[in-house]
C-alpha cells in the first residue's frame, strides 16, 4: 500500500484527484490539503510515500515546497500548466500531469509510482486492472467522452489531433498533442504509423509495402514506424 497526500487550492480540483485517488486500490489518502503549509503539517505528523501537488498555489508553490523537504516522497506533479514540466523533472518527480487529467492518464502515473516504490521496497504489487475503455477531451469548450473502440483513426495537427470515429462523418477537433495521446491510448489497441498518423488495430485491413489500409482508406507507413508496424504482424495481434 502506498501512503499518499493530495494538494490543491482549488476545492474541486482537490475534490476530483480524491475521487481518483479512491479508484486506485494500492493508494490510501492519508490527507487532503488547500496549500502547502497544510501539508507541511500533515507530512510532520505522518509522512508517506507519494504526494500529488498542483504547482501554482498563494503562498508557496508546489517546486518551492518540495524543494523544501529534507526527506522527499515520490512526487506526481498535476497542474493546468504544460510549461514547467522541464524544470520538474530536475526534482526527480514521477510524472507531470496537465489538468484536465483522464483517469487513465492518472493510473498510467499511479502505476508508475507504484513501480518505484517496488523497486524500493523489493516487492511487487498486483497492477490496477480494468481501466476505463474511454477519455474526456476539451471538445468545443466542453469534456467530450471518448471511446477507445469508437476511434478508426487520428491525424495530428500540431497541437491538435482530429479523431474520426465510427457511425460520426465529421471527425472531432481536439487540442491534444500526439506525446499527449499515446500517454493515454491503450497499446493493445492502437498503432502509430506515422508521426502524423495513429490507427486502431482492430481496424486494419490490409498492410502493401508502405501503405496500411483501413477498408478504402490508404495511410503511408512512416519509416521510422515501419518497424513498429511488422513487429504488430508478426506477433499476430
Amino acid at each position: 500500500m502506498i501512503n499518499c497526500i493530495a494538494i490543491d487550492d482549488e476545492p474541486l480540483a482537490l475534490a476530483l484527484l480524491k475521487d481518483n485517488i479512491s479508484k486506485v486500490p494500492f493508494l490510501k489518502l492519508v490527507a487532503a490539503c488547500s496549500d502547502a503549509f497544510e501539508a507541511m503539517e500533515s507530512l510532520r505528523k505522518n509522512p508517506v510515500d507519494l504526494i500529488f501537488t498542483d504547482i501554482q498555489m498563494p503562498g508557496l508553490s508546489g517546486f518551492q515546497f518540495i524543494s523544501s523537504l529534507q526527506q522527499k516522497p515520490m512526487v506526481i506533479f498535476i497542474t493546468a500548466y504544460n510549461q514547467y514540466a522541464v524544470d520538474s523533472f530536475d526534482l526527480d518527480v514521477v510524472d507531470y500531469l496537465v489538468k484536465p487529467v483522464s483517469l487513465e492518464r492518472f493510473i498510467k502515473a499511479c502505476n508508475r509510482a507504484r513501480e518505484r516504490h517496488e523497486w524500493k521496497a523489493g516487492k511487487p504489487e498486483a497492477p490496477v486492472k480494468n481501466a476505463p475503455d474511454y477519455f474526456f477531451a476539451n471538445v468545443d469548450y466542453s469534456q467530450l467522452k471518448i471511446r477507445f473502440d469508437d476511434i478508426l483513426w487520428m491525424k495530428g495537427y500540431g497541437d491538435y489531433i482530429k479523431f474520426h470515429l465510427k457511425n460520426q462523418e465529421q471527425p472531432l477537433l481536439v487540442r491534444m498533442s500526439f506525446k499527449e495521446l499515446e500517454s493515454i491510448l491503450p497499446p493493445n489497441k492502437f498503432l502509430r504509423i506515422h508521426k502524423s498518423y495513429a490507427v486502431a488495430l482492430s481496424e486494419i485491413t490490409a498492410i502493401r509495402k508502405n501503405s496500411l489500409f483501413l477498408g478504402d482508406q490508404e495511410f503511408s507507413i512512416g519509416e521510422s514506424y515501419r518497424e513498429a508496424v511488422e513487429k504488430w504482424m508478426r506477433s499476430g495481434s
